[in-house]
């Protein structure tokens, strides 16, 4: 019997009440890949970033300026950033851990930062070397120097709904943290399902709470990963809570180095397949996004996770493309 050809897009059914479009904020050349233990050359790191803005990413963290020490996937940052072109109008961002990174980022001709701060103190020390009163200061003062001279700030709140050493979260100290960076500048508030433990209850309660405390819904992003498969209902809880921006990365690739038992983001090739059959716009070309996970895991010699992007190009995630580079 012949195998049938799978689908290319899926059947779209809208839904009352969903956004016209949204912003899928791409984290794979960040997130995706700095704790992964083989170390990716720089050509590799930039013919990602180049395949993921031909595949229509306008939103994309290219990567980190931390010390070496802390991740040494990231010691490149400067190389990365100088080997990338973004598209007229692409957001090309890194992540920036204090004011050095900052400086840092400036230094290498980076236009849009993010910063990072806790909800809890046992992350916080783990993560950020220091505890959540300080990691608000710290990323506060970025903010700060970072608008004095016109540079957008997104800034992330982790272990928003779950923390690996303290248990559950006290809503409080998310609202508190979302509500500082807001106010201290940050266009957009990122909250963190850093080790994936959220349900879409959490998540409805969680933006309400925030939104209480006078950051708009409008400036709220959801940073899923996917630990125990719920990441795509908690993007559907988001999309019916106001949320029009959602962080991913291609393949699914990523986790914190510092969450114990935290595993990858959400795919973005799954989060496009769902938002394109909700009749929601993204800009992104689902195959392209898939031909890019089947060409970095022949790479890499790993496998991906995404389903999609399995199921597009007819091959396991193991068996991919041969490298380009």
């Amino acid at each position: 019997m012949t195998t049938p050809l799978p689908r290319s897009h899926p059947r779209v059914v809208p839904r009352e009440g969903m956004p016209a479009a949204v912003t899928v904020y791409e984290v794979g050349p960040r997130d995706g890949l700095q704790a992964e233990t083989d170390v990716i050359p720089t050509a590799v790191k930039s013919e990602l970033c180049a395949r993921l803005f031909a595949a229509g990413t306008r939103a994309l963290e290219l990567t980190s300026f931390v010390p070496p020490s802390w991740v040494p996937q990231l010691a490149d940052a400067h190389a990365v950033v100088a080997s990338v072109r973004p598209p007229e109008g692409a957001r090309a961002v890194a992540l920036v851990p204090n004011r050095r990174g900052f400086e840092d980022a400036l230094a290498a001709g980076v236009r849009e930062v993010a910063v990072v701060v806790s909800a809890t103190d046992a992350f916080a020390r783990a993560n950020l070397n220091t505890d959540r009163a300080g990691s608000l200061a710290r990323s506060a003062a970025v903010v700060t120097d970072a608008r004095a001279i016109g540079i957008p700030v997104r800034g992330y709140v982790s272990m928003a709904f779950g923390d690996p050493w303290e248990g559950d979260v006290d809503v409080a100290a998310v609202v508190d943290a979302a509500a500082e960076l807001y106010g201290a500048g940050c266009r957009t508030i990122a909250l963190g399902d850093t080790i994936g433990v959220a349900t879409p209850g959490d998540v409805e309660r969680i933006v309400d709470a925030v939104e209480d405390a006078g950051v708009p819904r409008s400036a709220l992003a959801l940073h899923l990963h996917d630990t125990y498969g719920q990441a795509l209902a908690n993007v559907l809880a988001g999309l019916q809570s106001g949320v029009t921006e959602f962080d991913s990365s291609v393949g699914g690739l990523g986790r914190c180095p510092y969450a114990p038992g935290a595993t990858g983001n959400l795919a973005t090739e799954d989060l496009v397949w769902m938002l394109e059959g909700l009749g929601i716009r993204t800009g992104l070309d689902i195959a392209a996004l898939a031909r890019t996970s089947s060409w970095l895991a022949g790479v890499r010699g790993r496998p991906h996770v995404s389903r999609v992007a399995a199921a597009l190009t007819r091959t396991p995630p193991e068996l991919s493309e041969e490298p380009s580079v």
